[in-house]
């Protein structure tokens, strides 16, 4: 089968716009279409779609003159549509719907910063992006044009970073950090890369995929003088690869930052095996490794596009051994409630002994693996990694009980609620609120069970604070 070639397409409307402004940036940023009568003159609305655009409180719509052209314009289901022009269904309410479905605020020990797992954390350095997904993660507190995280902020951030050495990667999102102006970009990463525990600066961006343009020498060669640095970007279907972001990969590899892709799973864009087959398929011919496919959160506005988790499965089913290793994502639940991301696959291992264990292969193929008779365990008292291993006190987890730290992981409260002899506190009942349909659906989440119990925030940092809240600039 011949490769596929990528396409570089521009909608009639824009056919006359000279190259010179098409491909500037700062150009596509400030004719960005959100309106019914700007879109309309790329493609017609569907009537739920102009439904959708009138209603008060709907997640902010942007989209760049060079991804709408990317839209087929005689197909209502186009995949590429569906991720940025919202219809009826995003403003219905959903059983399980939350607005901070990954409880970003409550790991956020000070404004802007999510520290969620030991040795990294996560600086929400902007609300802005270049386009919008309708099916936004932190559409909570992204998009509003009028705010913006203070300078103040920003230095809570740093300071917390310099005082917290066991802090080794630091994740740069928002929002899109590459919609920085360039100055507070370079400012940022030099101040980091100050630190002297932080190893690692990974950028967060769908700017290559919604603004391949922004990706020019000059952004690349400054990053460059930081290194080590990672960059994550956003692709779900394979009609969002085109020249132009081949382009901007190969300018991002070439100055020596390694590519991932992080991709969502979404019903109707990419809930099909052949769909992400092509998708990795084509982004490792652009040096983009796959790195992740999530299942799509519980966030307000995305209630249409979630998928059965079995469906991921499936689709890993549908790659593993049917592709290359490496262009094979790990699929996540991002666990509702903080728990972090929690990966999951087809189930490979189908019983095991003290002497054998039982495999199968991506063809059903079943096969058994001798375990050694003899095997000197490896020990812990005379390996210098072991003795020096980094600090990750009250978040070992599982790996805490095989290496023997613990013998239980106990919920709070366990104890107290098991005690029957004695009549269980009520204090360790909260009831929940129930949502009130009237009131804006993406503020609240939907009611839960009444009388449930809600699992403890355990990892709430001491003074922790929303990263919604922002500073007029």
């Amino acid at each position: 089968m011949a490769k596929r070639e990528f396409p570089s397409r521009r909608a009639p409307i824009f056919s006359s716009i000279p190259d010179e402004k098409w491909n500037d940036w700062r150009w596509q940023l400030s004719r960005r279409l959100n309106s019914i009568e700007e879109i309309e003159q790329v493609f017609p609305l569907t009537e739920s779609e102009k439904r959708a655009l009138s209603a008060s409180h709907l997640f902010r719509v942007d989209i760049t003159p060079y991804f709408i052209s990317l839209i087929n314009p005689q197909d209502p289901d186009d995949p590429i549509r569906k991720q940025v022009i919202p219809t009826e269904s995003e403003l219905a309410i959903f059983s399980g719907m939350m607005s901070d479905s990954l409880s970003e605020d409550a790991h956020s020990p000070v404004p802007g910063l999510v520290h969620r797992y030991p040795d990294r954390a996560l600086m929400l350095v902007t609300t802005q992006c270049a386009s919008y997904c309708r099916y936004c993660t932190r559409s909570r507190i992204v998009g509003d044009p009028t705010a913006q995280f203070s300078r103040a902020e920003f230095e809570m951030q740093l300071d917390y970073l310099r005082n917290t050495p066991q802090v080794r990667d630091v994740i740069l999102s928002g929002g899109d950090p590459l919609t920085l102006a360039p100055r507070l970009l370079e400012e940022l990463i030099a101040r980091i890369r100050e630190i002297e525990h932080i190893e690692i600066i990974r950028i967060g961006s769908r700017v290559p995929v919604f603004l391949p343009m922004r990706i020019t020498d000059q952004l690349t060669d400054m990053m460059a003088k930081y290194h080590p640095i990672w960059m994550n970007i956003h692709v779900n279907h394979p009609n969002e690869i085109t020249q132009e972001l081949a382009l901007a990969a190969d300018r991002l590899t070439r100055a020596g930052i390694p590519l991932g892709n992080q991709s969502v799973l979404l019903a109707g864009v990419n809930d099909c095996v052949h769909v992400q087959r092509q998708l990795v398929h084509d982004l490792v011919r652009i040096r983009v490794r796959p790195y992740y496919l999530y299942q799509c959160d519980l966030v307000a506005g995305a209630g249409h596009f979630r998928t059965p988790v079995s469906k991921g499965i499936e689709i890993i089913e549908g790659l593993r051994g049917h592709t290359s290793g490496y262009a094979i994502p790990t699929f996540v639940v991002d666990a509702p409630g903080g728990g972090g991301k929690i990966p999951l696959a087809p189930n490979y291992l189908l019983s095991q002994s003290e002497h054998k264990v039982i495999l199968r292969n991506y063809e059903g193929y079943i096969t058994t693996y001798q375990e050694p008779q003899t095997y000197q365990s490896h020990d812990e008292m005379t390996c210098s990694f072991c003795r020096n291993k980094r600090d990750e006190t009250g978040q070992e987890g599982l790996f805490g009980l095989l290496s023997g730290q613990a013998d239980t992981i106990v919920p709070e409260n366990w104890h107290a609620l098991h005690q029957r002899s004695q009549a269980i506190p009520t204090e360790l009942f909260t009831p929940r609120t129930s949502v009130n349909v009237q009131q804006n659906p993406f503020d609240q989440m939907a009611a839960p069970e009444p009388n449930a119990v809600p699992w403890p925030r355990k990892h709430k940092k001491e003074g922790s604070h929303s990263p919604g809240r922002f500073h007029e600039n």
